[in-house]
């Protein structure tokens, strides 16, 4: 079993290098918005799997799976150029879906807040998670008078005579 700080340089280096192909050395037009996301790799170093996203529509995103499964065997070999070890991993190209997801949720979201400053418009625009409590004063903005920082005082550095 190889050592767990030895197989997360390996997945950095894979993926650095998996990205630096797609974005300068495969010379495929789908390859443009292509973004690896990550890199598992197993510990006998026999498989890795890349997860990327893709920047598009789902016609995009078939185009790029098609385009990653005929330069695989190119990747691989420009990935086996950087590795130093005497077993290249076989690479399998998995699409990832976590931005989608994130963008959908943030979607969500948004729209959870604008249904509540529908129904309660105290709401304001800042953040409207935090509620005064009952119990506890409201918090007012500090005067000018009290927000100046006082001079320092120019004896505090200088060194003491004993």
């Amino acid at each position: 079993m190889a050592n767990p700080r030895t197989i997360a340089r390996l997945q950095e280096r894979i993926k650095e290098r998996a990205a630096y192909c797609l974005q300068f050395e495969v010379n495929d037009p789908r390859a443009s918005f292509i973004t690896v996301t990550r890199v598992e790799l197993t510990h006998d170093f026999s498989f890795a799997k890349i997860y990327y996203s893709v920047l598009g529509d789902e016609s995009d995103k078939s185009k790029a799976a098609h385009m990653l499964e005929h330069a695989g065997g190119f990747i691989q070999r420009q990935v086996a150029r950087v590795l130093e070890t005497r077993r290249v991993p076989h690479l399998r190209w998995i699409f990832d879906g976590s931005t989608e997801d994130a963008a959908a949720m943030d979607h969500l979201i948004h729209q959870a807040r604008e249904r509540d400053r529908a129904i309660n418009p105290a709401l304001g625009p800042e953040n409207e998670f935090v509620k005064a409590r009952e119990d506890q004063p409201a918090k007012e903005s500090a005067t000018p008078e009290e927000s100046t920082p006082e001079e320092p005082d120019e004896d505090a550095h200088e060194p003491r005579d004993e």
